[in-house]
């Protein structure tokens, strides 16, 4: 058979030497002819391999539930390995075509050979990138920095190419140990914040720091929302804002930032704020302001039952109240409205009981008492959450005059304004 194809291949040459062309020379453009039909052929072979290997992923994904042949055909598998085979027939129809031309034959050769080194990257790379697309639709790799991985693999694979075709083009062996110290330490030098990122791609999926999915602040790089990528160099976050920034991974393990995530599978978002009690508002109650905050449901009960200890109490230890209303236990406008506040918190249906409420004073400063309302609301979306807030805190103020207290507020122009007319009055 390769007899028949070589006396086939020179019937070009015979015709142009009976034509009376110089050997030499006809055994040239016999050569070119002769690749432009090997070339044709192997563009046919490339094309129908390539359609063969495409319908027949296409017939095996239509009877399948998954989706990774859908995969390999959009990354282009079955383009990218249709190669190898007009590769093979280049391969071992080269002997034939250069036969006359030895050294023509090696440098052909040669070129191939490094293309098949190229061609299995990418194909190594197609098929990396599959994983990487069918893994992220599985729930368990969905946020996932798989990225980091496909993009750390490439490197290996496309330093292991660069070294193999630097062995063919050279000659040169990289076996020998001082040539790996070497290469060793170009790639630590070319390759560090490549490294260094690939570690904290590691140690983020290994120690679960960081998903896909979370919502994180970084002070530093002034990033305040939501990570949309994890790739070996950066990790990308959209802020609230709708602007991008983009942080080094490594510092996610280096530096300090705050996840969100332990808040969103908590079940509440916490609310913490203050309000500042003017402090000369705060007095005891008598007898007329318990009968008057009877008539709240809210604390019905328990100004009865606190009021009856108390009164028990002081009647054990023979209190003379008629003096000074220091004497003996005494309920206050502030203790009754912390209450207050406690159980209009605890029966509205936003709050989430199984967290942490509570209603508390801070020390006291130059602005007031702070009054600080400490609870965690069910829903945890921003614009709800700000709703809920809002609402709480405006029937807490509303509601605050009724237990005669105020808030604490700086003066202003209007203020001082009014102070002054007041004593240009006076006078």
């Amino acid at each position: 058979m390769r007899d028949l194809i070589k006396k086939y291949s020179l019937l070009f040459r015979d015709y142009l030497v009976n034509l009376g062309m110089e050997k030499e020379w006809a055994l040239f453009f016999n050569l070119l002819l002769n690749l432009l039909i090997a070339i044709v052929v192997a563009f046919s072979v490339h094309y129908l391999f390539r359609k063969s290997i495409r319908g027949f992923f296409t017939f095996i994904s239509r009877n399948k539930t998954t989706s990774f042949d859908k995969h390999l055909i959009r990354n282009k598998f079955p383009r990218i390995f249709a190669n190898l085979f007009p590769l093979i027939f280049l391969w071992f129809a080269s002997p034939i075509l250069f036969d006359a031309f030895p050294n023509l034959l090696n440098l052909f050769k040669l070129i191939l050979q490094i293309y098949l080194v190229i061609l299995w990257i990418l194909i190594f790379r197609s098929i990396l990138k599959t994983l990487h697309d069918y893994l992220a639709e599985r729930e368990r790799f969905h946020d996932k920095p798989l990225e980091s991985y496909v993009q750390v693999l490439m490197i290996f694979a496309w330093g292991i190419g660069v070294f193999w075709i630097i062995q063919l083009l050279t000659g040169y062996s990289i076996k020998s140990l001082a040539t790996l110290g070497a290469a060793s330490a170009v790639v630590l030098l070319i390759f560090k914040d490549t490294i260094l990122g690939f570690v904290a791609s590691i140690q983020i999926s290994v120690n679960d720091i960081v998903r896909i999915g979370d919502w994180i602040t970084f002070n530093k790089f002034g990033a305040d929302g939501t990570v949309i990528k994890i790739n070996l160099a950066t990790v990308q976050v959209q802020n609230f804002d709708k602007t991008y920034t983009t942080i080094p991974t490594y510092y996610l393990i280096s530096d300090s930032f705050q996840n969100w995530r332990g808040m969103r599978e908590s079940g509440g978002r916490r609310i913490k704020r203050s309000i500042y009690i003017k402090q000369s508002s705060i007095r005891f109650l008598d007898e007329t302001d318990i009968e008057r905050f009877r008539k709240i449901d809210l604390i019905r009960d328990y100004l009865e039952h606190r009021q009856r200890d108390i009164d028990a109490s002081n009647k054990i230890k023979n209190v003379n109240k008629d003096n000074s209303i220091l004497n003996g236990r005494n309920q206050t406008n502030l203790g009754v409205f912390r209450y207050y506040v406690n159980a209009y918190l605890t029966q509205n249906s936003a709050i989430n009981k199984d967290l942490s409420l509570m209603v508390r004073h801070l020390a006291p400063t130059e602005k007031g008492l702070p009054l600080e309302i400490y609870c965690f609301s069910k829903d945890q979306k921003w614009v709800n959450y700000e709703h809920i807030q809002a609402d709480i805190f405006d029937h807490i103020l509303a509601a605050l005059p009724h237990f005669d207290l105020e808030i604490f507020e700086s003066p202003t122009g209007t203020d001082l304004q009014y102070f002054t007319q007041s004593l240009k009055g006076d006078g």
